[in-house]
Parts: structure tokens; sequence; C-alpha cells
């Protein structure tokens, strides 16, 4: 027999609820691909031996994972604090005037369609019910998929610009010298195709449009980072 649809299960096969952590883990992973390719074409560029390369490479994956990592932590964590804080002055204001907040809930409600009369008959039962989650969410804008964990989106962030960082590693060590950069750019751009239709179909978006974003992107900064490589290095 076929299981009846739940709201629970209806929610959960949307893409919305992804957003969170797929947002770090593709921009750690395409952040990885490209910085660490940019950075290991950069010294190739400037370089006859391989192990400059190497050496900037791991040092680049390292710092680079690490700063991801705490990036992502510091800056969920800073809107986690507000949102906490929010939540505290709601509760306050409910506490010491709740006649108001609940024409403000009201007013939102009308704003969104609802006549006058059912906006605050539907205030008043979601008052009744819980006054602080129905403010929370409607007056403040603040829900279970707008929350970030900072946890979830550091590990998320890290991991995924380490995957990522790993590929152009892997060219490094085993790809010839003397071809090195375009080893580098012509793995890469295989790789960032693959990220964007990765995530493009995790997200529910077009794919086309993924991967033409993340290639045009990661073709500039590769450039740009040989043409450094060129003008300013020396060959070592």
């Amino acid at each position: 027999m076929r299981e009846k649809p739940t709201i629970d299960n209806y929610l959960d096969s949307h893409y919305i609820h992804r957003s969170n952590w797929l947002r770090a883990a593709v921009l750690g992973a395409n952040d990885g691909i490209i910085s660490i390719s940019s950075l290991a074409i950069g010294v190739a560029a400037a370089s006859a031996t391989r192990n400059p390369i190497l050496l900037a490479t791991v040092a680049g994956l390292v710092a680079g994972a690490l700063s991801m990592a705490a990036g992502e932590y510091v800056s969920v964590s800073s809107q986690t604090d507000i949102e906490k804080s929010d939540i505290l002055r709601e509760a306050q204001e409910l506490r010491d005037m709740p006649d108001e907040e609940l024409q403000i809930l009201a007013e939102i409600y009308q704003k969104r369609g609802l006549k006058k009369e059912t906006a605050l008959q539907v205030a008043q039962e979601l008052t009744a019910h819980d006054a602080l989650a129905a403010h929370v969410r409607d007056e403040l804008g603040i829900n279970e998929i707008s929350q970030a964990n900072p946890i979830q989106a550091a590990f998320a962030s890290g991991a995924a610009f380490t995957a990522g960082g790993a590929l152009p590693l892997l060219v490094a060590l085993f790809a010839p010298v003397a071809y090195m950069e375009y080893a580098l750019y012509g793995f890469t751009i295989v790789a960032l195709i693959i990220l964007g239709t990765v995530s493009a179909k995790t997200g529910g978006s077009s794919i086309s449009k993924a991967i033409m974003r993340i290639v045009i992107w990661g073709t500039i900064a590769m450039l740009l980072s040989a043409l450094v490589g060129y003008l300013f290095g020396v060959k070592l």
C-alpha cells in the first residue's frame, strides 16, 4: 500500500531545505578547486621544477580549508547571535505590549492578502497557540529553513574545500612540469563542470547556467594567476 503523504514529507521534498549546507559545500568545493588550481598555475608559470608547485599547493590547501571553515563558523555564528537577540527582544515586547504586537501580526497578514477581520482572527488564533513562534516566523522572518548550524556549515565548507583542493594537488603531483599549467587548467575545467552539474541537480536549478557561471569565473581566475606568474615570476 502506498504511504499516505504527510506535511513533513512534503516539505522535505523541496530544495530550499538543502540551501544552508548546499551553499557552504558548493562554495567550499568551488573555492578549493579554483583557488588551489590558480595558485598552482601561477607558481607553475614561474617555476621549472615540481617542488615549489607542490609546496605552494599543499600550503594553500591547508590554509584555505582552515580559513574557509573558520570564516563560515564565524559568519553563521554571528547570524545566529543576531537572530537570538531579536527573538529575546520580541519575547520582551510580547510581555510589555501584547495588544500592539497582536495588531502588528494582524497587519502583516492583511498585507499578505487577508481581509482585515480574517487577518485579526488568524493573528488571535496563532497568538493563542504560540505567540512568540508566530512573531519570530512572520514578523522577524526567522524559521527552521533560514536558521543555519555554525558547526555544520563550518564542517561542510572546510571538508568541501579540502575535497576540491585535493584535485589540483593530484595534478601537481603527477602531471609533467613542462605542461603543468595546461594540465591544471583542463582538469580544473572538467572538475568545475562536474561540480556545477552536481550542485544544480541537488538544488533543482538550471544545469547549463550553473556550469556557465562556475566555468567562466574559474577561467578568469586561472588566467589572471598564470599572467601574474609569467609577468613577475623567475624560473626556479
